[in-house]
């Protein structure tokens, strides 16, 4: 997934790539979706292309056949590189915590900062505890906390898994990783490809800027609509979130029994 030197007593970096895990030289100097993407060397997407594909069906292949038989499950976003005594990080811990009380699986990306804390919560509240990991040239692998690991090559892959087995997503203070989840997780529900799918966001102060820039941009220039507002919901109460969640999945469930 990422190079790391956690647990290696001669500190050399490694890499895990899928199954594969990488050392010292062995490590390449791009990664799969770096190789996927470039555009420089259009002589070898005859060569190579059909092949990477069928590596990506595999990809899904393990995605799907690893996560099937999860619980109800909720995604939490937020920064790999939060201090974990950091407010966000806490703040994961006890919603990892809270989510696994209410009978939820905690899916993150498996990393450190925030989404350690939220795998921890969970796991020590006795919870399903799960990591979808990246090949990254940086940061560090799947952290301790995680009960059931992926490592993927492909980006889009392990998005896929993140929407597919979840009931919502929370999204905690972050990068540009966690921004990028975030508005594909509102472009998703704003297009109906997924439905009733609560997004929020924890960290009122850190997200109030963008969500008044939203509003005072946005929706002044009409790019957006007064009901696409309602997709995100801002909260710093861990049992309110919880609470919004479970009230979501209360209302499919009566909606389908209707149906």
């Amino acid at each position: 997934m990422t190079d790391s030197t956690n647990g290696r007593r001669d500190g050399a970096p490694e890499r895990h790539r899928g199954a594969v895990t990488l050392r010292r030289e062995s490590i390449p100097p791009s990664t799969a979706d770096e190789k996927l993407l470039d555009s420089h060397h259009r002589r070898e997407w005859k060569t190579k292309d059909a092949w990477r594909a069928l590596r990506i069906l595999s990809e899904f292949v393990e995605g799907f056949d690893t996560l099937a038989d999860l619980p109800p499950a909720v995604s939490v976003f937020g920064s790999a590189r939060s201090h974990p005594d950091s407010p966000e990080c806490e703040m994961a811990a006890a919603l990892g915590a809270a989510l696994a009380e209410a009978g939820y699986a905690v899916i993150t990306g498996g990393g450190p900062g925030v989404m350690e804390a939220a795998n921890r919560g969970a796991t020590e509240a006795g919870g399903m505890s799960v990591g979808l990991g990246i090949e990254l040239p940086f940061e560090q692998g799947l952290n301790d906390w995680v009960d059931i690991g992926i490592d993927f090559r492909y980006f889009f892959v392990r998005k896929t898994m993140f929407v597919k087995y979840a009931q919502a997503f929370v999204v905690l203070p972050g990068g540009f990783g966690t921004l990028d989840e975030l508005f594909e997780a509102i472009t998703l529900v704003q297009t109906k490809k997924v439905t009733r799918f609560p997004v929020i966001l924890m960290g009122t102060a850190y997200w109030s800027g963008l969500f008044d820039w939203v509003k005072g941009t946005l929706l002044a220039d009409g790019k957006i609509s007064e009901s696409d507002l309602e997709l995100i919901q801002l909260t710093d109460d861990v049992d309110e979130a919880v609470q919004i969640i479970v009230d979501a999945d209360a209302a499919l469930a009566d909606a389908n029994s209707k149906a």
